[in-house]
């Protein structure tokens, strides 16, 4: 398992990639329909990507992550999937639901996963 300070330095240099290659490409994800709900799509890994970067900063600081790093890491999404087109914004609040929603799932799993390894030593 990735240590706190390597998933902070992955997530942060995949999002100024991800959102590089938004920003250099602009002009074709707004062409079309398909392609502006693509650009929804990088924008919500744009979502994924900083609520790593948040969460690991925040746990390494010794905070508690919350619904605080969801929020500021949706606004930061949003703001990225604006300067495409506003298709965008709608899109990429929906594929961040959804990824915050399987994320959630795999934290549970591994929460289970690692208590009841914990219970059998």
């Amino acid at each position: 398992m990735a240590g706190v300070g390597t998933s902070m330095l992955g997530s942060i240099l995949m999002f100024t990639v991800v959102l590089l290659l938004q920003e250099v490409y602009r002009g074709k994800l707004a062409s079309s329909e398909l392609f502006t709900i693509l650009g929804g799509f990088t924008s919500s890994l744009l979502f994924l990507f900083s609520l790593t970067f948040i969460g690991n900063l925040q746990e390494s600081s010794g905070m508690k992550s919350g619904w605080g790093a969801v929020t500021i890491a949706e606004i930061i999404a949003l703001v990225a999937a604006s300067t495409v087109h506003r298709v965008c914004i709608t899109t990429c609040f929906l594929f961040s639901a959804g990824l915050l929603y399987e994320m959630s799932k795999i934290s549970g799993y591994m929460l289970v996963r690692a208590e009841s390894k914990s219970k059998r030593h």
